[in-house]
């Protein structure tokens, strides 16, 4: 539910990018017909003073009827290939600001500067926002992005901290059940041509946790333990937590590319990369809930959601280290500290995420 949440957001963000273009171009449209009913006015008002001195001088018998007409049509024929000349400039104007918007709106390539980009692959949605400010090297080298991920993750021991996949772990390993989102700046350590970056931001993450098959997660006496299931049929249960955390990162350009501009070179960083990427967070707990479906004799959907008082810490501090080629973004992510406190009673307490960034907006 949180991933097509995460995409609904993404997608909706581009429509509001590109509903924005529409009203670009609505206003420019409005602002040249301004223009024309301006041109128009000024024109045959100036006209109009003209024709008011012919019929004079035909009121005070200085011309015939007939030099009367002439003056007119001549007058009339002046201001009309004078209004035809500023429209038609204004014309041009109008059809080559439409052109340069039909253009960007068609050849969408993904290394390009345009205003808005969009495209789906084997690592998710991605897309690029407002990228027509970024018109230097320099300014491409700071970057704002909004990413998402969606992670498999387990518990392991303090003695054995990347045991995945422990058989004799309280629950279930699954290959996705917890998922993240972030927004982070970027920006270049060093000189123009550096390979190394940083980022920090603010995230939210959610982890999920399912124990073994006919057990769920209970609370008794200040403790927290997996038991057998007691009460009916157990359709589904999972244990979910959920975080607010920093991410600090340091990323480093294996195969750096370079541009010149304005006699200065700097790292192309529109070109894809190939990158490490490594990092520490720290998080704070903002929910622990544990979610319980079932049926009995008297009912046939019962529904449980229990807060969590016990057994859980409240801060969490861990490392990353990913890999990244253009948009496939891979990591793994382990956590310093212990999710569960000595108040739970389970064999492994230490969280370890293996995950992939489905999700990627730049601004």
């Amino acid at each position: 539910m949180r991933t097509k949440l995460i995409f609904m957001a993404a997608v909706m963000a581009f429509t509001y990018h590109s509903a924005q273009e529409k009203q670009d171009m609505d206003l420019q449209i409005k602002r040249y017909s301004k223009k024309i009913d301006s041109i128009v006015v000024s024109e045959k008002s100036k006209m109009n003073a003209e024709l008011d001195i012919v019929d004079k001088d035909f009121k005070e018998n200085k011309i015939t009827p007939e030099e009367k007409q002439k003056q007119r049509l001549e007058i009339a024929s002046k201001y009309q290939q004078t209004i035809n000349e500023k429209v038609d400039a204004q014309q041009s104007e109008l059809q080559a600001a439409t052109t340069e918007m039909v253009k960007n709106a068609v050849f969408m390539d993904r290394d390009s500067t345009n205003k808005n980009e969009m495209w789906i692959g084997l690592n998710g949605l991605n897309m690029k926002l407002g990228q027509e400010k970024k018109k230097t090297p320099k300014q491409s080298l700071q970057t704002l992005e909004l990413s998402g991920s969606m992670m498999g993750t387990g518990l392991t021991s303090k003695n054995q901290p990347f045991n995945f996949y422990n058989k004799d772990s309280d629950t279930r390993n699954t290959i996705i059940n917890s998922s993240q989102m972030a927004l982070r700046y970027e920006g270049q350590i060093g000189g123009f041509k550096s390979p190394v970056f940083y980022r920090a931001g603010l995230g939210v993450r959610f982890d999920q946790y399912v124990p073994k098959y006919g057990k769920v997660f209970k609370q008794d006496d200040n403790a927290l333990f997996v038991g057998d299931f007691d009460r009916g049929n157990l359709k589904r249960t999972q244990f979910n937590n959920t975080y607010l955390y920093i991410p600090v990162d340091l990323r480093f350009v294996l195969n750096p590319k370079y541009t010149e501009y304005d006699g200065v070179q700097y790292l192309d960083n529109k070109k894809r990369q190939l990158s490490l990427v490594m990092g520490v967070y720290g998080g704070v707990k903002v929910g622990s809930v544990n979610y319980i479906k079932y049926s009995n004799e008297n009912s046939r959907r019962i529904v449980e959601r229990e807060r969590i008082m016990h057994g859980v810490n409240d801060f969490i501090v861990g490392g990353k280290f990913g890999i990244s080629y253009g948009g496939l973004k891979i990591f793994i992510q382990k956590d310093f500290t212990p999710i569960f406190n000595d108040s739970a009673l389970l064999k492994n307490k230490y969280g370890v995420q293996i995950g992939i960034e489905f999700v990627n907006i730049i601004f």
